[in-house]
């Protein structure tokens, strides 16, 4: 598929709300695990298992919109691009964080504010963070304006 400059508000609400199920049932989850009578053992595997998750989800909310334009993206540390290294970091650097020669990361300017060479390990609430960036700034740029009949 060719590179997108624009997404409809149908696309972005389709994918919005597919990551608000995934939380919702996260949430479900942890609940759940938070009232266990085994306490312990149930809530200690919680923690890495929502690691390996949110990081997860990050390359499921990048895949909804993996076709982005850098013209429209631009070339600064904004949420779409935080995204972008995130997943390719993932991806090809075993979960530690590395930046490229295109993207003008400043960790402080971020979302989550990780570090280049730090691990990739998002909790629940960091994923949320970073997906409700996400959703804005590509709302704000990639939107398709309909026109008023």
């Amino acid at each position: 598929m060719l590179g997108r400059k624009d997404y409809t508000k149908e696309e972005l609400d389709n994918a919005r709300a597919a990551v608000e199920r995934q939380l919702a049932a996260y949430r479900t989850i942890a609940s759940a695990v938070g009232d266990e009578p085994t306490g312990g053992k149930v809530r200690a595997g919680l923690s890495p298992f929502e690691a390996l998750y949110f990081n997860n989800m990050v390359i499921v909310l990048d895949r909804y919109f993996v076709h982005r334009i850098r013209p429209v993206t631009g070339k600064d540390g904004n949420p779409l691009n935080e995204v972008e290294l995130l997943v390719d970091s993932l991806i090809n650097n075993n979960g530690v964080l590395r930046g490229n020669n295109v993207i003008k990361y400043l960790p402080e300017r971020s979302v989550l504010q990780i570090g280049i060479g730090d691990s990739i390990n998002l909790t629940a609430e960091d994923f949320r963070r970073l997906a409700a960036a996400f959703f804005a700034d590509l709302e704000s740029k990639f939107l398709v304006v309909e026109p008023v009949a």
